[in-house]
């Protein structure tokens, strides 16, 4: 009887194609948490994101407050949990951008070959070896911090490396026997690049888009905490951290709370990362 449960077990495993981690379950657990919290902010939030509350700024940790109040008397509670729309929404947001502009081209260019992938491999080069926080530091000043035009920096800024990585992947899948037949077949660029060569590199490609919704939350966090990022009286994560970084002495949950957001947002991803990879190759040995 545990026999036959065991193989019912592993028959069903090969048929959804992965197999259950502990801690990519919680992982994943705690990044649909946040997403759930940008999504339901203001169903959740005990005050508006604007409201004062307590007219002792920096209050301390309290029942009413559970997370104290900041340096205008604002909740900080309340104000994490509309940062998270901000933080998750526009890293989000960007990463989809640079990941599916990245990844198009990139197996574009991984198809095509010739001088359509030198001259674009050329100049994504150019863009990669610009520091990504200068890059991001001239473009916010020089054409504005609204929210579109953060998302839009963050994606660009972000192209380059996944069409990077997407090619790499993307030529080795090309020289493949089934792609050269289709291509013999006459299939066109479109068939090609969606049912021979994504197929084959869709794996990877997910892990890389949360690597880098990783890092362009980083980044997101490093420009609002320069005063670059969402400006007030809205705020994500990072501008939390730097409007009071002041009463850090005296104050510490509103600073150590939005930073502790960051990092447990970051890690989980990174956690969730990790496990892909034995994912594909459970995958690939179950073939």
């Amino acid at each position: 009887m545990s026999l036959s449960l065991t193989q019912t077990r592993k028959a069903r495993g090969m048929r959804l194609g992965y197999r259950i981690n502990l801690m990519g379950a919680l992982t994943f657990l705690v990044i649909l948490a946040w997403a759930l919290v940008a999504i339901f902010a203001p169903l959740i939030a005990p005050h508006p994101v604007g409201e004062i509350v307590d007219f002792d700024y920096f209050g301390p940790v309290s029942a009413q407050y559970p997370l104290g109040t900041d340096y205008l008397g604002r909740d900080v509670l309340s104000r994490i949990i509309f940062g998270a729309r901000y933080t998750v929404g526009i890293s989000l947001a960007a990463v989809s951008i640079a990941c599916f502009c990245g990844v198009t081209l990139g197996m574009t260019a991984a198809v095509l070959g010739g001088v359509f992938d030198s001259a674009l491999s050329r100049f994504l080069d150019a863009l990669t070896s610009i520091p990504s926080k200068i890059m991001a530091l001239v473009l916010v000043a020089a054409v504005g911090n609204s929210i579109p035009i953060l998302v839009v920096t963050l994606a660009v800024i972000y192209i380059p490396g996944s069409y990077r990585f997407a090619r790499s992947m993307a030529v080795n899948v090309n020289a493949m026997d089934y792609t050269t037949v289709a291509r013999a077949r006459g299939e066109r660029l479109g068939y090609l690049i969606r049912s021979e060569i994504l197929p084959g590199i869709i794996g990877p490609v997910l892990a890389d888009f949360g690597l880098r919704f990783v890092f362009i939350v980083l980044l997101l966090s490093s420009l609002s905490f320069l005063g670059l990022g969402v400006q007030p009286p809205d705020a994500d994560w990072g501008a939390l951290v730097k409007e009071n970084i002041g009463g850090l002495s005296f104050a510490a949950p509103a600073v150590i709370f939005p930073s502790l957001a960051i990092a447990g947002l970051t890690i989980s991803v990174n956690l969730l990362i990790d496990n892909l990879p034995k994912k594909i190759r459970d995958r690939s040995d179950e073939a």
